[in-house]
Order: structure tokens, then sequence, then C-alpha cells
């Protein structure tokens, strides 16, 4: 083999082989976080529609490419961490699609997100271009599940390091997010004054800690624990964990009474699963 021929096969190695592919997967997942938060806080701040509404350029400098003020630079970050955040699905998807060392439940969950992200770009669009509640809650949605792909993904990367500690961990950051999220949620009419941004925020990044810390703790249960009361605990969870989500959202974009009383017995009954299911890891035989 020539000298020329060895360098250029180092040049194409797989990225996974320079940087490490669980590394590369962890990064994406925080890529992919910081993306739906910066999107909350464009929204919150009334930036989404700044820019002047034009997409994918903004309203300033050459071509319009950068911000003209505070609101458009909102909107314009977004952005610039969205694209970031797609290259990085994408690579990750490359990474694993090439790599036989990647198992192959990881690769169909990366592929997967890779395979959302342009229909999440095109929702991104049209919150410009037309912002509909529906388009808006199918943008947020999108971004949530492949949010929760990549947490998947990355859970089973790390699986060998993931003891029965992150298990009750885990538990414990879900058990903090659900009365979090319930004192960020404006759940009367009169309480909407104070749903600030900052307040936007801070919600739904418990709404992101509270699906991760799920994932997590229902994934890890069944790998270090051998007791079926814990995993009967741990499923009831992830289901209700996936229904605060959903009426914790639907409740601050539609004020009904009867939608405000679901969201809080759910919350009531994932706050006694996750306390029981910490009991229960004390307890619980591992394996």
């Amino acid at each position: 083999m020539s000298t020329q021929s060895h360098t250029s096969g180092l040049g194409l190695r797989p990225l996974i082989a320079r940087f490490g592919f669980p590394h590369l997967l962890a990064a994406t997942l925080a890529l992919v976080a910081s993306t739906i938060l910066l999107g909350v806080a464009a929204k919150a701040t009334g930036s989404g529609l700044a820019c002047q509404a034009n997409w994918p350029q903004c309203d300033a400098g050459p071509y319009n490419l950068f911000p003209a003020n505070l609101p458009s630079f909102y909107e314009w970050f977004h952005r610039f961490v969205a694209m970031f955040a797609g290259f990085a699905i994408i690579g990750s998807a490359v990474a694993a699609w090439r790599s036989p060392s990647v198992d192959r439940r990881v690769t169909a969950l990366v592929v997967g997100g890779m395979v959302l992200t342009p229909i999440q770009v095109v929702l991104g669009r049209e919150t410009v271009t037309q912002y509909t509640m529906d388009i808006l809650s199918l943008h947020f949605w999108t971004a949530v599940t492949i949010f929760s792909m990549f947490v998947v993904a990355t859970v089973l990367v790390w699986s060998d390091s993931l003891r029965a500690s992150h298990v009750t961990a885990a538990l414990g950051l879900g058990a903090l997010a659900v009365p979090a999220h319930v004192a960020l949620s404006p759940l009367e009419v009169s309480l909407i004054s104070n749903y600030s941004p900052t307040t936007q925020l801070l919600q739904y990044g418990a709404t992101l800690a509270l699906l991760a810390g799920v994932i997590v703790a229902a994934m890890g249960g069944r790998w270090r624990f051998d007791d079926r009361r814990l995993s009967g605990l741990l499923s009831v969870s992830a289901v209700l964990a996936l229904v605060v989500a959903y009426l914790g959202r639907r409740a601050v974009m539609t004020y009904s009474a009867t939608l405000d009383g679901l969201y809080i017995a759910a919350a009531l009954a994932l706050l006694g699963a996750f306390a029981a299911a910490i009991v229960r890891t004390r307890t619980a035989k591992t394996v």
C-alpha cells in the first residue's frame, strides 16, 4: 500500500473511530435537548415570528443571514443550534450504519431520528410562515420524539456502565421533575400573567428531565433488578410520564377545568409510582 493510499485511508476513517460513538451520541442528545429549549425560549419571548417571518434567512446582514435585533437573535440562535443538531443527528446515523459494532437497535433509533429530522425542519419552517397551533404542536412533539429516541439509544450504548444506583437516581430525578412541572404550570387563567419566558423554559426543562429520567429508570430497572413488582411500577411510570407531559402542555394551552383535574391526578399517580419504585429498589434483588 502506498503512503498516499494509507494517508487517504486514515482521512476516511469513520467518525466513530476518531471520536467514539457513545460520546458522539451523548453530544447529539445534548444538542437536541438544547434545540428544544431554545425553541421554547423563542416562542415564549414572542421571537418565533421575528426575522421578519423569513426562513431560513433572518432580517439583517448580507443576504439577511443575521439578526437585526434581540427578538430576531433568539430565533436566529435557535435555528443556528438546530442546524448543528441536525448535522450531529446525521453524523450519528451514518456512524452507526457504518459500524458493525453498534447495536442494530441503536442504529434503527438514530436512523429513525435522522428520517424525522427533515420533517422537523419543514415543520419549523411552517411555524414561521403559517404559525398555527396544530403545526406548533406537531413541531414540538416531533422534537420530543427525536429526543426520546436518542435518550433510548444513548442508554443502550451506555448500558454496561449503568448500575442499580443509576436507576434509583433516575427515579429520583423523575420524582423531582413532577412537582416542578405542576408548580410551573398556570392552571388558572389568572396565573397566565406569571407564565413568563423563564417559567416556560423551566417547565419544558422539567418535561425533558421527566422523560429522560423515566426512560433511564425503565430500561435500567429491567437490566439491573430481578423483581416483577418493580418492573410493573416502572412500566406504569413510563405510561404516566407520557400522560403528564401531554396533559401538562394541553392544560396550559386550553385552560379546561376537566383537563386540569386529569393532569393533577396523573401527576399525583406518577409521583406515587416513582416513590414506590424508589422504595422497591432498596429491597429488590439485583442481577
